[in-house]
């Protein structure tokens, strides 16, 4: 569904493997770490790296999806493409920023 959505848009798909360890691979190093329970929501690497198990997923994602070959050998396309006009959308408080996780603005 996502996929034809994606090329309905004009926007660029890209499969990322099912079983990435993105949560346990360090997004600065590159390191694999060993298995940790769900309840670990944060990780220190040895490379000195502190991360957010969530972030560290979605940094990590994005970078296998943004990569010019992904693991089953297909072509992934040129980095996000912006909406076209009419499909943007704004919300009211987009002004008011609470917090902030690793550059990423919650609202």
């Amino acid at each position: 569904m996502v996929e034809y959505k994606a090329a309905r848009s004009g926007r660029t798909f890209a499969r990322v493997d099912r079983w990435l360890p993105s949560t346990r691979m360090c997004s600065d190093c590159g390191r694999i770490n060993e298995r940790m329970a769900l309840n670990v929501r944060s990780w220190v690497c040895p490379c000195g790296g502190h991360h957010d198990r969530d972030v560290n997923a979605a940094i990590n994602i994005k970078a296998a999806g943004q990569a010019d070959v992904n693991d089953r050998g297909a072509r992934v396309g040129p980095g996000p493409v912006p909406a076209p006009r009419g499909r943007t959308v704004t919300h009211q408080n987009t002004a008011r920023v609470t917090r902030s996780v690793a550059g990423i603005a919650v609202v």
